[in-house]
């Protein structure tokens, strides 16, 4: 997929300029400012529904016309029920309270004085996309909710979405009087490469790249400013033999449910060699009339003649679609060892009743989070709680886990003497 186009252009400068100023502005405004801009973020959004609708008709019919694959078109397309899903987003994070200035406990004291930190700003972020129009929209109210400019950068298919989409929240900023520069938009027109942008660390605080991982990497690689990598897909799951064929099955195809983008979807199994031939046919029938497609390794297509041999190469990359390769293991060791060398790190799954498998694996696995008995199924908003999420972060730098507002925040130290000296 063509993200951008490699030519020279003083743009990425002049938007990170106009962000850095909009930002040191921003991030002194009050709370209830922010949450107000927020909320007309949402309104701007129903408001331009038609026209928004009307512009990704036009990037679905130049994206077929150019041959862009099924899997990139499901997630470019936009509908009035993902769009009302974006709304819903925004007005939950515009009634959430401020998470700025929140007084924490710090453990650095210093003798005759008091010391104590609070969340702030980053300042300005990049976030660079791959289709998914809307995530536009998210990543905006999250960034201004926590006194954050934001540049984003989209894929050419998507232009005409996202420059409606762009166009909606920069008319509501300018309607609450926000600093211009808030929400910067880069489009294909402007003729600006990833490298243009992220190397404008003078300005820059974060980048946040959202889509396969051939842009994750390219970001990190020419990045000069710290970069979040979000993960997609090739989580693992491991069934252990007193763990319940029906959770197996249920938790495959619930992971499967985010929508559009499979942020958790299962798409690995590993099967302790206990197990029975039924159960596995049972669940392999059960998943192909769920319209997924059914792999294995080497030893289960050898009893198996109808499966499908996933190659080498498969075991460390996401399908992002409705594909399950199935592999045998000798025990619980071994499945944490394989998930550790091949999965992608940010949700990881074990189907048991053994309370003694669960710890083992939940402290063995090296994965953002770890599920037992629970679907690992990625909801930007919880139907309980009070958190919104972008994505989810597999790294060990800046944050880990969920990309929700205090990831998109830093730690300011205070130390408050009381004059003697």
């Amino acid at each position: 997929m063509k993200v951008d186009a490699f030519d020279d252009c003083p743009e990425p400068i002049a938007s990170a300029k106009r962000a850095y100023h909009a930002a040191l502005k921003l991030g002194s405004t009050k709370g209830v400012d922010r949450s107000r801009a927020v909320l007309a973020m949402a309104q701007a959004l129903q408001r331009s529904f038609d026209d928004i609708l009307e512009a990704n008709t036009l990037d679905l019919e130049a994206s077929r016309e150019m041959a862009v694959p099924e899997l990139i078109l499901e997630w470019l397309k936009l509908t009035p029920k993902r769009l009302e899903a974006t709304v819903d987003i925004l007005q939950r994070l515009g009634e959430l309270s401020d998470p700025l200035r929140r007084v924490r406990h710090a453990d650095y004291q210093l003798e005759d004085s008091q010391t104590y930190s609070q969340l702030m700003p980053l300042g300005v972020i990049a976030f660079i996309y791959e289709a998914f129009p809307e995530l536009a929209a998210i990543a905006a109210g999250l960034c201004v909710k926590t006194g954050n400019s934001l540049i984003l950068k989209g894929s050419t298919e998507a232009s005409h979405s996202n420059a409606a989409i762009g166009e909606a929240l920069q008319t509501a900023i300018a309607e609450v009087g926000l600093p211009v520069g808030c929400i910067e938009l880069i489009t294909a027109e402007h003729g600006t490469s990833i490298r243009d942008l992220v190397i404008q660390d003078q300005y820059l605080n974060l980048v946040i790249p959202y889509g396969r991982s051939s842009l994750l990497q390219q970001v990190v690689r020419q990045s000069t400013a710290p970069v979040l990598k979000s993960a997609m897909g090739n989580c693992y799951l491991y069934w252990s033999p007193n763990g319940s064929l029906e959770m197996v099955r249920w938790m495959i195809i619930d992971s499967h449910q985010s929508e559009p983008d499979p942020v958790n979807a299962i798409e690995k199994v590993l099967i302790h060699r206990q197990a029975l031939p039924s159960f596995l046919s049972v669940l392999w029938n059960s998943l192909k009339d769920q319209g997924f497609e059914i792999r294995g390794d080497a030893e289960l297509v050898e009893t198996f003649s109808h499966l499908r041999l996933a190659k080498d190469e498969e075991w460390g990359n996401a399908y992002l679609t409705k594909i399950v390769a199935f592999r045998l293991v000798d025990n619980l060791e071994a499945a944490i060892t394989w998930i550790n060398q091949h999965s992608s790190g940010h949700a990881d799954c074990i189907v048991t009743e053994s309370y003694q498998e669960s710890r083992q694996f939940a402290l063995g696995v090296n994965s953002a989070s770890s599920y037992i008995n629970a679907s690992p199924r990625f909801s930007r908003k919880l139907s309980r709680g009070d958190s919104v999420f972008l994505g989810m972060s597999n790294q060990k730098g800046h944050r880990r886990g969920f990309i929700s507002l205090e990831s998109l925040t830093t730690t300011k130290h205070i130390v408050q003497g009381n004059g003697r000296f």
